[in-house]
Parts: structure tokens; sequence; C-alpha cells
């Protein structure tokens, strides 16, 4: 029987005829229980056992001495001996960017600090990618390009130093913070509503004239007037395969936290990613065009969208045509964020065979977020989210939102590749207590929402559904208590089945 039959007529979650996968005694083997697509097993990267203690380099933990090249010399040794483990002891380690070698872990004992410089100028600009396009970046303060084998470990703590790079709304700080920001330096647009950290980056950001002259011209010169506003991810591999991050504390990045792009193979387990809940751009963490990915265990409390899944923006994310693919992710915590478990907006590469499973959000704006625009692109599918809590949702408990950053009074065009696709999204056991809104869908007229599915949910809400543009929803055994106006409004909807 056809999976997606099989989820309709039997139970959506966990039930014996939707196991399609199970495995075998690995440390991972109740993430891999029921997963209703095929989902290889993820194996840790190989670390040869040779080491290095930082402190046999040369380095010094004063938070004062700079470690850089300390750090580079490690990494050079461990490729020379074909790889191996640096061993960071308790202590702040000062230092500017890292970069891995294949084969390599970098390892924080407990007591750990790597205290990244606010030094910009140790961070030049490179070839990178930010908000799903090619771009110049300040150098990642952790980056690896096209490696194989590495891993962050240990229960220490990885500092990125964001407030040295991140613009900050007023609205987002008690008077106070706000008073000893000003008193800190910077400068702040007209309005006196945003602080930025030099006139320089106020200008740049207020005028985007800087940004198209540096990607028309390409020049050095016209990127570099841009370097302090280029604010790097915090970790950033890229075309990399058999990565681990367990255990550690990633926090107080310039923008995003976590962004492996163009990966396979991936290990996200028990880490802690922390962000100030103002950090401009402050996401936890972005998985783009990734193919079998594990998140296991962790907590994220951050600025923007937590657990995040991406593909690329527009045209360039559709002519690289990376999906993101085989992720499950399972058993963590979202304490703040704009969406805990998100996909989008920059999708252009698709996404498909995703579980969100056993997660619970609390107090995040919005919980589950799918988000697109025209002009994106890109194929939504086979997307599983069950069993997922949440309580104090400030927004909607569940939103798509197809129209993110679009006028609604725009002309209609024809679908075409620029238009987005979501369909075959299944939510299961989901209880939510006290949201704003229970559901919230807006898909877009030309190529409606289809296919989606909830079943064993229930929603407390002040406001109830909210359907628009939608080809067919299905409401299995869901229960929608709103506290206000109706329990269903609908607009532009072919086909709403409750059962």
């Amino acid at each position: 029987m056809n999976k997606f039959k099989s989820f309709l007529l039997g139970c959506l979650c966990i039930a014996p005829a939707l196991t399609l996968q199970a495995k075998g005694n690995t440390e991972f083997a109740h993430c891999y229980q029921n997963v209703p697509f095929p989902m290889p097993e993820i194996k840790r990267p190989n670390i040869p056992n040779y080491q290095i203690n930082i402190v046999d380099m040369g380095a010094k933990n004063d938070g004062r001495t700079l470690n850089t090249d300390v750090f580079a010399k490690a990494m050079r040794t461990l490729k020379e001996k074909g790889g191996g483990r640096i061993i960071v002891p308790a202590g702040i380690w000062l230092t500017g960017p890292i970069e891995f070698e294949n084969n390599t872990e970098l390892h924080l004992e407990v007591g750990a600090l790597l205290f990244f410089t606010d030094d910009r100028s140790q961070y030049p600009l490179v070839d990178s990618y930010y908000e799903g396009l090619s771009s110049k970046r300040c150098k990642s303060p952790l980056t690896a390009f096209n490696k194989h084998d590495i891993a962050i470990t240990g229960q220490g703590s990885i500092d990125g130093n964001g407030q040295a790079w991140r613009p900050v709304k007023k609205m987002k700080l008690t008077e106070k913070q706000w008073q000893n920001l000003l008193k800190s330096g910077g400068t702040t647009n007209e309005e006196g509503k945003i602080w930025y950290i030099s006139k320089e980056v106020l200008n740049i950001s207020e005028d985007p004239m800087y940004f198209q002259n540096a990607r028309i011209s390409g020049s050095d010169e016209a990127w570099e007037l841009l370097h302090d506003y280029l604010r790097p991810v915090m970790v950033s591999f890229v075309g990399c395969k058999n990565i681990l991050l367990e255990d550690a504390s990633f926090e107080n990045s310039p923008a995003w936290n976590i962004h492996p792009n163009m990966c396979e193979n991936l290990i996200i387990n028990n880490v802690q990613v922390r962000n100030p809940w103002y950090a401009q751009n402050g996401d936890g963490l972005d998985i783009e065009s990734c193919k079998n990915v594990l998140v296991v265990n962790s907590s994220f409390d951050v600025g923007d969208d937590a657990i995040c899944i991406k593909s690329g923006r527009d045209k360039e994310g559709r002519e690289r045509g990376i999906p993101t693919e085989n992720v499950v992710i399972y058993g963590n915590t979202v304490y703040h964020g704009h969406g805990g478990f998100v996909i989008g907006s920059e999708m252009s590469g698709g996404a498909k065979n995703i579980l969100v499973r056993n997660c619970v959000f609390t107090g995040t704006d919005v919980g589950l977020r799918f988000k697109s625009t025209r002009g994106r692109g890109g194929v939504v599918e086979n997307i599983w989210c069950d069993k997922v809590f949440m309580t104090s949702i400030e927004g909607e408990a569940v939103i798509f939102d197809l129209f993110y950053s679009v006028a609604a009074d725009d002309p209609i065009p024809q679908a075409s590749a620029e238009t987005p696709d979501f369909h075959k999204i299944y939510i299961s056991n989901v209880n939510c207590q006290n949201a704003k809104k229970a559901i919230k869908m807006n898909g877009l007229p030309e190529l409606p929402l289809n296919d989606i599915f909830f079943k064993d949910c229930y929603f407390h809400a002040k406001l109830g559904a909210e359907i628009n543009q939608v080809k067919s929803v299905t409401l299995e055994n869901t229960t929608i208590e709103n506290e206000k106006g109706p329990r269903i409004t609908q607009r532009n909807t072919i086909k709403i089945i409750e059962k």
C-alpha cells in the first residue's frame, strides 16, 4: 500500500503499518524507529586517535592572548598526521577564525570557553553564502569547506562575540539596556530606533546601492567597503561530509549560529544553541541543501528561527537543485525563536523526507512555520511533524504563509518554475496550549496549498483556524478550542475534510 494512503487510513504517527524504517542497535536507534521514509543510518565521523593539547602548542587561556596562529598550527599538525583531535582545556581561549582540516575534531573540555575576538579585521572577506545566495562574507569563526570527517565536541562553550557586529532595535531592549548600548559607542539611525556598530554600517544598511555596486562590479574595493556589514554566521560548513556537533554550547553569533550548506551525513546531538532574543538574523540552526541529517536532544533559545530548513534562493537555488532531504529532528526543545521548526523562505531547491518528532516549543513566536513567496519556486513535500508540544505561542501554532514578503494585492501570475509548491505535509499529535491563533494557511492562488493533513491534534488559542487558498486540507480528530471568533474561517478553499 502506498505510504500516503496508509497514512490516511491508519494513523499518521507511529502505527505498526507505517514502520518503514527500524534500525538495529545503534546509539540513535530510537530516532530511526518508524520513520516514514527510507532513512540511512548516519555514522560518526572517522577521527584518528592522535591528539594535541592546545596548551602544548603554546596557547594561553587568559582571555587576552590571541591564539589564532596556535589553532592554525594545531590544524596543520593534524593534517600532517592524517587527522586527530585538538583538546581545549578549561579557560578563556581568545582567537580569530578556526578552519578545519579532514578527519579533525575540536574538543572543548568542561570549563573551556572558545571566545572569538571582537576585532573585525581578523575576519577577512571570503567567497561564501548567505540567505540562499552566493556572496562575499566575513570569514566565519568556525569554517570548513569541502572537508570530510569533522567534529566539534565536549561540554565547553563557543561564544561568537556577536555584539561586535549586530544592529539592535530599540523596541527589543529595556530602556536601561538601550542607554547602556548607546554608551558603548556606535550610532543610531535618524529615528533613533536602530543602533549600529558604526556610521559606515548604518549607511550601508540604509542604502542598497552599496551592495548592488559590489555585486555588479565585483571589485575588491567595493566589497571591502562592506566588510563590517557582512556579518558572518558562526559555524559555516560548506560541501562537507560526515559531521558531528555534540554536547557543546554555541552562542552569541554575529548572524546565524550554525549553518551547514550542501553537506551530507550530519549529526547534531545534545548541543545548546543560544543567541540573545533581540539578535538580528540570530537563527539557531539553518540546514541548507543537506542530505542525511539527525538533530537530536538539543535546545535552542535564539533571536530568529530556531531549527530551519533551507535550500537556496530563487534562480540560484533552483539551478543548484539540491534539496534538503532525509532529516530527522527528534527530542529537541525550543525556548524562544521566531519559529520552532521552520521551512523557508529560501527553499528554491526543495525539501522532502523530513520528520520532526517529540519536540517541545515554549514561548516561540510561531510553532510550525512554513514560508515562501513568489519567485522562489521549489517543491516542499513529504514532511511529517508528530508529537510536537507547544505552550505560550505568541502567534500561530501552525502557519503556512506563501505570501511571505509579497503584497496581497499583487497581480496573479501563471504558475511556473518560480512558484513554490507545498504539498503532502502531515501534522499529527500536536498539542498546543495558549496560542494567539491555532492555524493560519495562506497559499498562492496560482498554486494553492494541497494535501495538508492534521490528525489527532489539539489547539487552544484565542483565535481559531484561518484557511485561504488551499486545495485540500484534512482535519481528522482535531480539536480547535478558540476563545473568540469562528472556529474555522475559510476563503478560496476547495476542500476541507473533517473527520
